[in-house]
């Protein structure tokens, strides 16, 4: 059967996002580093991005990866922290470009996609298919054999222990689906994204898988249209997409809310190939 035309969403159409976070500190001196911007790539039309500790106003660094990755960082001793963020964007980002390094990068086990410990598995499962015909066994295969359910995996659980439990949620399919393509020889990272229509809304993450010249999206939870969906980060697995990181000091993660809208919710058929807009 030929691969389905690549769709790359729906031209023109809005996406409001936002993310608010309370933070309680130590007052020790902390490093406070979020991942929760729309990528370099995405086309804004509007961005507000607000960081206070105990009711002021803090300086941000923003520092930016190859892929886009827009990283904003402070510093402070203070007891708590607010960040609030907010984009609109309207229409596609342009195609994610393809770099000779990455091809080799998202061959290789890491952290959480324990590639070469499952590559008998996945060798058993999908051996003889490649291309599209390979990325639709893999997506079906985890979106069957694994149950979505909150709260079923340790923040420290790979795609080994994952497909051990049968169980997990967005990252857990990510770094499953992500470990299967690469163990076949198929470049996949892990990407995490601003998701209209997903319920109850929280940052969501998918796979990117490198076919026939380009990235496609690849998200087995069904659980959001990809074509609406919007980069943030995008990276070998949670380690390098985690929305929160801390160093130094302690905090807390008091209160935290997600949102992501847009103005048209396409129906996602999961034989279609999606780059992610």
């Amino acid at each position: 059967m030929p691969p389905s035309p690549a769709d790359p969403g729906p031209a023109g159409s809005l996406r409001t996002v936002s993310c608010s976070m309370t933070l309680d500190l130590t007052g020790r001196r902390t490093r406070v580093v979020a991942a929760i911007s729309a990528a370099a790539s995405v086309p804004l039309q509007s961005e507000a991005l607000h960081v206070t500790v105990d009711g002021q106003g803090v300086e941000v660094t923003e520092l930016v990866d190859a892929h886009g990755t827009r990283l904003h960082e402070f510093t402070t001793e203070g007891q708590r922290a607010q960040v609030y963020y907010s984009a609109t964007t309207s229409g596609p980002a342009p195609t994610p470009p393809v770099d000779g390094l990455d091809l080799v990068q998202y061959l290789r086990p890491s952290r959480y996609v324990e590639s070469d410990s499952l590559a008998a598995v996945a060798s058993t499962e999908f051996g003889g298919l490649s291309g599209f015909e390979l990325v639709s066994a893999v997506d079906s295969w985890v979106h069957e054999k694994l149950t979505y359910a909150a709260g079923s995996s340790r923040p420290t659980d790979g795609a080994v222990q994952t497909v051990l439990n049968r169980r997990g949620v967005c990252r857990d399919y990510a770094h499953v689906t992500s470990a299967f393509l690469r163990a076949m020889n198929v470049p996949a990272r892990v990407v995490a994204v601003y998701a209209p229509g997903l319920s109850p809304m929280e940052f969501h993450a998918v796979t990117e898988a490198f076919v026939e010249g380009t990235w496609y999206v690849v998200d087995p939870t069904r659980l959001a249209p990809r074509q609406s969906m919007l980069r943030v980060a995008t990276g070998r697995d949670a380690a390098d997409v985690a929305f929160l990181t801390n160093h130094w000091g302690l905090l807390e993660l008091s209160g935290y809310q997600v949102t992501a809208v847009a103005d048209q919710l396409p129906t996602d058929d999961p034989s279609q190939h999606v780059v992610l807009s």
